[in-house]
């Protein structure tokens, strides 16, 4: 059987980068229009398929994505011997307009766990960061921007790499003061933040999401100016 699922995202395209949530009833907002990421899954023979004029880097983001999720399948009640022989088909509809940029990796990786598993994403979360193949969230550009086109849509959190908080410094007062930050360093914080918690394990998924480390707002205090004497 065929299963679609639609990953509502913020796309950035100013900075070449993206954040996402989703609510269930998704749309994408591409540069002030609405269209959708799509995920496909059919019972086939795991053949990979990326479309939408997507460039070399976020090609790359995908196949990261998907690796980790099958890496770590057991642990979101996602079959891996099913997995390993299911076609997937990611496509980013408006495929005359170019995408790339290596901020889409816990987006992508989001949606992929949250379509194969079943478990829903949380409607007031976006997201932002580039991911490494075991899974660490590496820093992006232009947070300003997506923090701003975050606030625009409404969200209320926004999960950014742990090496960006330096650069909450640019963001807008009013942004910060409407958004919650929440530093990430690993693709399990960044799933255990997006992903709704089930009330109790079914038995389709009986393998619960490892728990991740806490994580707390950040929006850091100004720094202070250097004494005479001390060192920098």
């Amino acid at each position: 059987m065929k299963r679609l699922f639609r990953l509502l995202l913020i796309l950035g395209l100013a900075a070449g980068t993206w954040s996402c949530a989703d609510d269930g009833t998704p749309s994408v907002s591409i540069n002030g229009g609405t269209d959708f990421l799509s995920l496909d899954h059919l019972a086939r023979s795991g053949k990979i398929t990326v479309t939408g004029s997507l460039g070399d880097v976020m090609k790359e983001s995908a196949q990261l994505a998907i690796t980790y999720v099958r890496v770590h399948a057991e642990e979101y009640g996602i079959d891996s011997e099913r997995l390993k022989k299911c076609d997937l088909h990611i496509h980013a509809p408006e495929g005359a307009v170019p995408k790339d940029g290596p901020s889409a990796g816990v987006t992508l990786t989001t949606a992929l766990v949250s379509c194969l598993s079943g478990i829903p994403v949380r409607g007031d979360v976006a997201m932002t960061g580039e991911i490494t193949l075991h899974g660490n969230v590496l820093p992006i550009g232009g947070l300003r921007e997506k923090s701003m086109a975050a606030y625009r849509e409404g969200m209320k959190t926004v999960l950014i790499p742990k090496d960006n908080v330096p650069d909450l410094y640019e963001v807008d007062d009013e942004v910060k003061k409407n958004l919650t930050f929440l530093p990430m360093s690993d693709l399990a914080q960044v799933l255990n933040a997006a992903l709704l918690k089930p009330k109790s394990v079914s038995a389709r998924h009986p393998h619960p999401a490892k728990k991740a480390k806490p994580v707390e707002a950040a929006i850091p205090p100004a720094p202070e100016k250097p004494k005479p004497g001390a060192v920098c």
